[in-house]
């Protein structure tokens, strides 16, 4: 889905993945999809200029999915990278806790895919 956020958006795009991760029957891993997806919208509204990106939400055999996608071309700072006296940055430290596995590619033509997965437990 293509979107162009606000800083309303990050709420109304949790509420569509609350409702796939519920028909899919996952309940488990609700809370870290919910998380995961609400940092990288947050991310393309305080960092992407135009604010917009295309969002997939995938149902995989182990878990789910989920690939945010810009056209800007800064990729983010590791969670290793992170200043401990910023007030902000911590989401992708936070991501990296309670998702299976994350990482970032670069786009070709311009941008990025941050993406993440969500094993069943």
């Amino acid at each position: 889905m293509q979107l162009t956020v606000g800083e309303h958006s990050v709420r109304h795009v949790r509420r569509i993945v609350r409702s796939l991760v519920g028909e899919w029957e996952l309940p488990d891993l609700l809370f870290a999809v919910e998380l995961g997806v609400s940092e990288l919208v947050s991310n393309v509204v305080r960092h992407v200029p135009d604010r917009r990106c295309t969002l997939v939400v995938a149902r995989r055999t182990a878990g789910v999915r989920v690939e945010v996608s810009d056209g800007f071309d800064r990729l983010p700072r590791s969670p290793g990278e992170m200043d401990p006296q910023a007030e902000g940055g911590r989401g992708l430290a936070l991501l990296d806790l309670v998702v299976g596995k994350w990482g970032v590619a670069p786009r070709a033509g311009g941008g990025k895919t941050v993406w993440f997965e969500c094993g069943e437990r």
